[in-house]
């Protein structure tokens, strides 16, 4: 996992993205918070499993049926598997350890 601190790669809003095999956080501070960063280090694991171009297009396409099926972006945001799995485990400093292959199929 390589950190960069940018402001300007940071969507508003947001606080932190993992693009493998980057995690981008908006201020110097974020390197301190464990959570956040082992919420972006189940990102890079869900990346690297879906080879990283299939990650990308199937978080689009989820991102759009939920945006329809919500209707409002951030419910639509919070509803993406890969993004419930990350929110369920961020806190489980282990679960990166214990993570199943494509584990987040159990959030969809």
């Amino acid at each position: 996992m390589i950190i960069l601190v940018s402001k300007l790669l940071i969507r508003k809003g947001f606080n932190g993205i993992a693009l493998w095999p980057f995690v981008i956080l908006r201020k110097r501070e974020m390197k301190e918070d464990a959570v956040m960063l082992n919420h972006e280090k189940i990102h890079l694991r869900q990346q690297i499993e879906m080879l990283v171009v299939l990650f990308y297009i199937w978080y689009g396409l989820e991102f759009f049926i939920r945006w329809i099926q919500y209707n409002n972006k951030h419910t639509a945001y919070r509803n993406i598997s890969f993004e419930r799995e990350a929110y369920a485990n961020e806190c489980n400093f282990q679960y990166i350890k214990q993570r199943r292959f494509w584990s987040f199929l159990k959030f969809i």
